[in-house]
C-alpha cells in the first residue's frame, strides 16, 4: 500500500500547546491557566520559535517596548521560572532551557499546533506534486481544523500580533488551495455556502471571490456568479479605488461567454461522446512582485552575562560608531590592547549594545585570525556578500569586484561590521563600506595607524573597583565582601588582567569551600615557579597552570588535545572524537572547562548546538602541554580521528543532498562517526551545515594535508566540492586542492592526484578559464586510465564533453558524453548518469531533437526521484520545460516551469527563482499573454537587480524590450535595450552584444 505523506500527523489528543487561536496550555493534567502579561507574551514568543533561540533582549523589548527598567532581564528570567514550573505542574513533556544569547522551548513538534499546521501543509504540496489531489484535501482540512480562531487572538503585543498575521495569512491561503483541488475534484455544489461566507468574511481577497464565482458558474447560477463579480467590483472601487485585477476579469468574461474550458474536468464529455472542450489554461503563480530579499544578518558571538567595564568608554566608543548625523565617512573603532585585556570582550559586548537601534539593517563579524594565519580580505568578503544575501555564483573572482560589490550593498543600508583580531591594515582596508551610515569596530593587537579617521582606544589592565567588581559577579559579593583585604590581594595578584581573573574566579567559583586567602598564596607560589616569564605572561601562565593543575585527567587531556583543532570555533562533537568517546551527546564532556573558563561558548549553531572557543594565549598553553605531556602517537591519533570526524560528516551531508555517495570520489581514509543523534541534529540541512563549518572544513583540509595524511587531504577536499559550487566559494576550492594535490604528488598517491586534477578541471570550466580546464582534465584522464578507475574516467570525461559544448563542437561533446556514460553506467553512479542525459539533452534540443532530448530528460527525472535529489530534479525539469516550449505545447511548459518555479522558492534557490521566471516570462509571450508576461519579466529583473547578476538583468531587459516593442512602447524598449548592450559591452558577453545590438538597428 502506498503510504501518504500525511499518514501518521499527530492527533489533536497530543497538541499541548496551541496558538491557532487564543494561546492555551494543556497537560496530563488537563488544560492550565497562564498568566496574562509578561508570561502570556514570553511563552507565545518562544512558541512561535518552537526549537529555536530566542534572546532574551527580544524578549524584553516586546515587553516593554524601548523604555526596559534596569531589572528587565531579572524579571525575564523570573517569568522564564515560573513557566518552567507551569510545564512541570500540568505533566508537560516540554522544557525551556537558557542557550546563549536567551531561551527555547524544546518540544516534540507534533506537541505544538502551528508545527503540525506547517507539516500538513508541506505534506499536502507533496500529495498535489504526485497528483493525488483527493488525499491532499483530507490534508488540509485536517489542518485547518486545528484552527480555533485568529493566532494569537487576545494577546497584548503589537510585534506578535504582526507574527501572529503571517499565520493566518497562510490559514487562508490553505483554504485557497484546499477549495481549489476541491473545485477540480467536481464538488462545486458543495462548496457554494462555505465560500460564500469566507468571501463575506474576507471581500477583498480576489481569488475567495473567484473561486466563488466558478462554483456558482459550475452549479449552473450564472447570474449569481456575475453579481458576485459586480458586488466585488463596487466594493474595490469604494475601498480602494481599484479595479478587479486581470484574473477576475477574464473569469467574467469566460462567464458571459459560455466558455467550456470552465466546466470541472469530472463534467467535461468522455471517451465515445463530443469532442472534449480545450483545456483550461494554466494559471501561472500570481507574481505581483519578487520577494523581499534584504538579509538582514546576525552574526555576533554571544555576549558576556557577567560584562564589567568602564561605562565612559563604552560610551565614547558608541559615539564613534554611530556619530551624530553629520559624519561623512564610516565610523571606525580600532580597540588596542595585550594578550588578556578583554579586547574581543569589550567589542561584542559594545556591539551587543549598538545592535537593534544604532544598526537595525545587521551586525556582521568575522574573526580575522591576526594572530594564526590571517584570513584572506578576499575570503571574509566572500562570506559577508553570501551573508547579506548574494548568491555565490554570482560573487565575482577579483577581490577589489567584491569590495565593489560590498560597498554597493552597504550603501542602502545601516550595519555594524565587527572585525576581530586584525592583522595589518591591509586586511581591513577592503572590508571598510563605503557609507557612513555603516560602521567598523577592529580588535588588534597592533595600533593600526594607517585606518583613516578611526577612533582608537587602548585597554589596560582594570582598575581595582572594576575588578573587584567583576570578582563579585562571578563568585558573589557575600565571599568578596568577607575577604576584601584577599580579594585586593588576589586583585594585585593576577595584575588586574580580566583574562587572569576569570579563570582564578571561575576555579574559586567551583571550589566554595577554598579561600580567597588560599588562592593568592596558590597563585604566588605558582609564579614563583614561572619567574623567567615576563610580568603580563607569567600572570595569566600562573593561573592557567593552578587551573589546569586542578582539572579531572580527563578534562586535561582534553584541553590538550583541543589545541589541536585550528578552526575559529569548536563544535561539541569534536571532544567526543578526540577523546574516542561515543557518548550520545559528546558536549558534556566540554562542560567543566567552560566551567573553570578555559573555554568559551559564543553562540550556537543553525542545529541548535552549542558552539565553543579558545582564547589564543589558552590555545597556546595547551598546545605547551600537549607536547609536554602527550607522545607524538597519541597525538596522530587523535588527530585522524578529528579529521576522520570532518570527513565522515561531510561525506553524510554529500550523501543527503544527492541521495547517495554519487558524482564524487572517496578514498580509504579512515572515519570516525559522530553518535547517530548528534549527525541527525547537525545535518537535518545538509548545505547549510556544510556552509556554517565551511571554516573549520577548510582549516581539515590544510590539517591533513599539513600531516601529510594525503589520502584524507584529497578526499575531504573533493567532498568540499558539494558546497564550493553551490555557493561560488572557488578561492577555497581551489586552495584546498592545491593543499592536498602537493601532499598526494609527494606521496604518490596517484588516484588522489587524479581525483583532484579532474575537479580543478571543473574549477576552471567555471571560470571560464579553458586550457587550464582541458590540460587538468587531461592530464586526470590519463592517470585514470592508468588506473583503471572508470568512475574518474566518467567525471573526466563529462567535463571535457562540457569543454567541447562550450567551443561549440556539439559532435565531439555527443561521444565523450556517450563514453562518460558507459562509464558510470560501470561504476553504478546513477546520479552521474542523469546529470550527463540531461546535459546532452540539451545539445539534442538544440539540433532539433525534442523527441530524443525528452526521453533522455525523462530517464533522468526518473533517477532523481527515486533517489530523493531535488537540485538534480529541478535542472531537468526545467529543461523539460524549454523542450515543450520549442514543440510549441506553451500550457504544458508553463505547468512544468511553476513546478520548477515552486521548488526553486522551497530550497530558498534565488538563482533558479530568476531563470525561472524569465522561462515563463517567454513562455507566456509566446501565448500572447503580455500582461502577464510583462509582470514575470519584471519580477525576474527585480530578483537579478537584488542579488547584483548584472549579466543576467541584461538578459531580461533584452527580452523584456523584444515583448514592449511588439507592445507599441518603443520608447521604452530602446532604453532597456541600450541598458543591456553597455552590460553587455562592459562584461564582454559578445554573442549577447550582437542581439541587442541588431534589435536596436531595427528599433523604431
Amino acid at each position: 500500500m502506498t503510504e501518504s505523506p500525511g499518514d501518521g500527523g499527530a492527533p489533536s489528543d497530543r497538541i499541548a500547546f496551541r496558538i491557532l487561536g487564543p494561546l492555551q496550555l494543556t497537560g496530563a493534567n488537563g488544560t492550565v491557566r497562564i498568566p496574562p502579561g509578561r508570561q502570556e507574551i514570553i511563552l507565545a514568543a518562544l512558541l512561535l520559535e518552537v526549537n529555536r533561540v530566542v534572546s532574551t533582549d527580544y524578549l524584553v523589548d516586546l515587553i516593554w517596548n524601548d523604555e526596559p527598567p534596569d531589572t528587565a532581564r531579572t524579571q525575564v528570567q523570573i517569568c522564564v521560572s515560573r513557566l518552567r514550573k507551569l510545564f512541570s505542574t500540568a505533566g508537560v513533556d516540554a522544557a525551556i532551557t537558557t542557550r546563549p544569547p536567551g531561551y527555547v522551548v524544546k518540544a516534540d513538534s507534533a506537541t505544538v499546533d502551528a508545527a503540525v499546521f506547517g507539516r500538513q501543509l508541506a505534506d499536502a504540496r507533496q500529495l498535489v506534486k504526485q497528483d493525488r489531489p483527493a488525499e491532499a484535501v483530507d490534508l488540509l482540512r485536517a489542518a485547518g481544523s486545528l484552527w480555533l480562531g485568529s493566532c494569537l487572538s487576545g494577546l497584548a503585543s503589537d510585534t506578535l500580533r504582526s507574527k501572529a498575521l503571517q499565520l493566518d495569512e497562510e490559514r487562508l491561503t490553505a483554504l485557497e488551495t484546499r477549495i481549489q483541488l476541491e473545485l477540480d475534484l467536481g464538488r462545486h455544489h458543495q462548496l457554494v455556502g462555505e465560500i460564500g461566507r469566507l468571501v463575506h468574511d474576507h471581500p477583498l481577497r480576489e481569488r475567495l471571490r473567484g473561486q466563488l464565482m466558478l462554483a456558482l458558474h459550475r452549479s449552473g447560477r450564472q447570474a449569481e456568479a456575475l453579481d458576485v463579480y459586480r458586488v466585488g467590483r463596487e466594493l474595490l472601487a469604494e475601498e480602494l479605488g481599484l479595479d478587479p485585477g486581470e484574473e477576475l476579469r477574464r473569469l467574467e468574461s469566460a462567464i458571459l461567454a459560455g466558455d467550456p474550458s470552465l466546466r470541472a474536468a469530472t463534467d467535461r464529455p468522455r471517451a465515445g461522446g463530443p469532442a472534449p472542450a480545450a483545456p483550461q489554461p494554466a494559471a501561472p503563480p500570481v507574481v505581483p512582485g519578487p520577494v523581499a530579499r534584504e538579509e538582514i544578518p546576525r552574526q555576533l558571538p554571544a555576549d558576556t552575562a557577567d560584562f564589567v567595564g568602564d561605562e565612559e568608554q563604552i560610551a565614547g566608543i558608541g559615539r564613534a560608531l554611530t556619530g551624530d548625523g553629520t559624519r561623512r565617512a564610516v565610523g571606525v573603532t580600532v580597540i588596542v590592547g595585550k594578550p588578556g585585556t578583554g579586547k574581543s570582550t569589550l567589542a561584542t559586548h559594545v556591539a551587543h549594545r549598538l545592535s537593534e537601534n544604532g544598526f537595525p539593517d545587521g551586525q556582521l563579524y568575522c574573526d580575522l585570525r591576526g594572530t594564526g594565519t590571517p584570513a584572506t580580505s578576499s575570503e571574509v568578503l566572500g562570506r559577508f556578500l553570501r551573508a547579506l544575501g548574494i548568491p555565490g555564483p554570482v560573487i565575482p573572482e577579483l577581490l577589489d569586484e567584491r569590495a565593489e560589490m560590498y560597498r554597493t550593498l552597504m550603501a542602502s543600508r545601516r550595519v555594524l561590521v565587527v572585525l576581530d583580531d586584525a592583522a595589518s591594515e591591509s586586511q581591513v582596508l577592503p572590508l571598510l563600506p563605503g557609507s557612513s551610515a555603516c560602521a567598523v569596530l577592529v580588535t588588534s593587537r597592533l595600533r593600526l595607524t594607517a585606518l583613516p579617521g578611526a577612533h582608537r582606544v587602548e585597554l589596560d589592565v582594570l582598575s581595582t573597583p572594576r575588578a573587584l567588581e567583576l570578582l563579585a559577579r562571578v563568585i558573589g559579593t557575600g565571599r568578596v565582601a568577607g575577604e576584601s583585604v584577599a580579594a585586593e590581594a588576589l586583585v594585585r595578584t593576577v595584575g588586574g588582567l580580566p583574562l587572569a581573573l576569570r579563570i582564578v574566579a571561575a576555579r574559586l567559583a567551583a571550589r566554595p569551600h577554598w579561600t580567597l586567602a588560599s588562592m593568592v598564596q596558590r597563585l604566588s607560589s605558582e609564579r614563583h615557579r614561572l619567574d623567567e616569564l615576563t610580568h603580563g605572561e607569567m600572570t595569566i601562565r600562573a593561573s592557567l597552570s593552578l587551573t589546569h593543575d586542578g582539572l579531572a585527567p580527563q578534562d586535561r587531556a582534553l584541553l590538550r588535545l583541543l589545541s589541536l583543532a585550528q578552526g575559529p570555533t569548536l563544535p561539541g562533537w569534536l571532544a567526543g572524537a578526540l577523546l574516542d568517546d561515543h557518548r550520545p551527546f559528546p558536549s558534556d564532556l566540554l562542560e567543566p572547562l567552560v566551567d573553570v573558563q578555559m573555554l568559551d561558548v559564543v553562540g550556537m549553531d543553525r542545529g541548535g548546538q552549542f558552539r565553543y572557543r579558545f582564547h589564543e594565549i589558552i590555545r597556546v598553553f595547551a598546545r605547551e602541554q600537549l607536547a609536554a605531556n602527550d607522545t607524538p602517537a597519541m597525538r596522530a591519533a587523535a588527530s585522524q580521528r578529528m579529521l576522520g570526524g570532518w570527513l565522515s560528516l561531510a561525506e553524510q551531508a554529500h550523501r543527503r543532498i544527492y541521495g547517495g555517495d554519487f558524482t564524487v570520489l572517496h578514498g580509504a581514509a579512515p572515519r570516525w562517526n559522530p553518535p547517530a543523534g548528534c549527525v541527525e541534529e547537525l545535518l537535518t540541512d545538509p548545505l547549510e551545515w556544510l556552509d556554517g563549518e565551511q571554516a573549520n572544513l577548510v582549516q581539515a583540509v590544510e590539517h591533513a594535508a599539513g600531516e601529510q595524511l594525503h589520502e584524507l587531504s584529497w578526499d575531504l577536499a573533493t567532498t568540499l566540492v558539494t558546497l564550493f559550487e553551490v555557493r561560488g566559494a572557488h578561492d577555497q576550492w581551489e586552495h584546498t586542492h592545491q593543499l592536498a594535490l602537493s601532499a598526494c604528488r609527494t606521496a604518490g598517491n596517484t588516484r588522489g592526484t587524479a581525483a583532484l586534477l579532474s575537479s580543478l578541471g571543473s574549477l576552471y570550466l567555471s571560470r571560464s578559464q579553458h586550457e587550464e580546464s582541458r590540460d587538468a582534465l587531461g592530464t586526470a584522464l590519463e592517470l585514470f586510465t592508468g588506473i583503471g578507475d572508470p568512475h574518474g574516467l566518467a567525471l573526466c570525461r563529462r567535463d571535457l564533453a562540457l569543454l567541447a559544448r562550450t567551443d561549440g563542437d556539439d559532435a565531439t561533446a555527443l561521444e565523450l558524453y556517450a563514453g562518460s556514460l558507459r562509464d558510470f553506467d560501470l561504476a553504478g553512479d546513477v546520479v552521474g548518469r542523469a546529470i550527463v542525459l540531461t546535459q546532452s539533452a540539451h545539445i539534442r534540443m538544440r539540433n532539433g531533437q525534442p523527441d530524443v532530448a525528452q526521453t533522455q530528460l525523462d530517464e533522468a527525472l526518473g533517477i532523481y526521484r527515486s533517489v530523493g535529489y531535488t537540485g538534480g530534479l529541478a535542472r531537468t525539469l526545467r529543461r523539460v520545460g524549454q523542450v515543450q516550449l520549442q514543440r510549441g505545447e506553451h500550457e504544458r511548459a508553463v505547468r512544468t516551469l511553476t513546478e520548477v518555479l515552486d521548488l526553486c522558492r522551497e530550497t530558498g534557490d534565488v538563482m533558479g527563482e530568476g531563470h525561472l521566471l524569465r522561462d515563463l516570462g517567454q513562455a507566456l509571450s509566446g501565448m500572447g499573454r503580455d500582461d502577464q508576461a510583462r509582470r514575470f519579466f519584471d519580477s525576474s529583473l527585480s530578483v537579478r537587480e537584488q542579488i547584483m547578476d548584472q549579466g543576467g538583468a541584461a538578459m531580461v531587459r533584452l527580452d523584456l524590450a523584444r515583448l514592449l516593442e511588439r507592445t507599441g512602447e518603443h520608447i521604452r524598449s530602446r532604453e532597456l535595450l541600450e541598458s543591456a548592450a553597455r552590460t553587455f559591452r562592459d562584461r564582454r558577453m559578445s554573442r549577447e552584444l550582437r542581439e541587442a545590438q541588431g534589435l536596436l538597428d531595427i528599433a523604431v
